[in-house]
């Protein structure tokens, strides 16, 4: 299911137009170790490389998805250097092997000698029936490592999005570098000089 595409146009045309995010436990069948996956689903599409350039700042690795019917398109492209210029892991995932027009050894063939990236570390799925959508998880566990950052020191995050609730108010999804957050906390916004106090905190969980 579309998940994290919450938008309608988003569902209708199956594309994604606005970055979310998730959170979710993994037990990995290699090792029998629990991880918390935190994910930030990011437009494809060229015209969005701004909402993808917030969210790589607060990863750790990238699953850059190359569809198998289409190959490597220029958003691909871009969206690799934007990951590079940031020394993000990056495991290629090609997705919609499935279909008929599929075409992994093509698709193999541009991952190596188009985006010079390993070809032996790239993932062959259908996330639409489910195929091998394990390997991947098994994949961020063995290669994307795990986040850095001191909990006992000052706080310092960023800010990757934000929205308003007619509920809430002012909402912020975060990605703590250092420090902790607490609910009455004092947060200051070094961008503007303007502090705010913390009222709620959760994260969007599956499942």
């Amino acid at each position: 299911d579309q998940i994290l595409d919450t938008m309608d146009i988003e569902r209708e045309r199956g594309i994604t137009i606005k970055s979310n995010s998730a959170t979710f436990e993994y037990t990995s069948k290699e090792t029998g170790e629990v991880y918390t996956y935190n994910l930030i689903d990011t437009p494809g599409h060229v015209d969005f490389t701004y909402e993808v350039s917030r969210s790589l700042k607060a990863c750790e690795g990238v699953l850059l998805i190359v569809d198998a019917t289409q190959g490597v398109e220029a958003q691909t492209l871009a969206n690799l250097y934007l990951a590079m210029e940031l020394d993000l892991k990056i495991i290629p995932v090609i997705n919609k092997i499935d279909l008929p027009a599929a075409d992994v050894d093509r698709c193999l063939k541009l991952i190596e000698n188009t985006l010079g990236l390993d070809p032996t570390e790239a993932l062959s799925v259908s996330a639409k029936t489910g195929l091998n959508v394990e390997q991947v998880l098994e994949a961020i566990a063995r290669l994307i490592p795990p986040p850095k950052g001191e909990p006992d020191a000052p706080l310092r995050a960023l800010i990757y999005d934000s929205y308003y609730d007619s509920y809430a108010g002012a909402v912020m999804k975060v990605r703590l570098f250092d420090g902790a957050l607490k609910k009455q906390d004092r947060i200051k916004i070094m961008s503007t000089g303007k502090s705010f106090t913390v009222t709620e905190l959760g994260y969007a969980c599956l499942g």
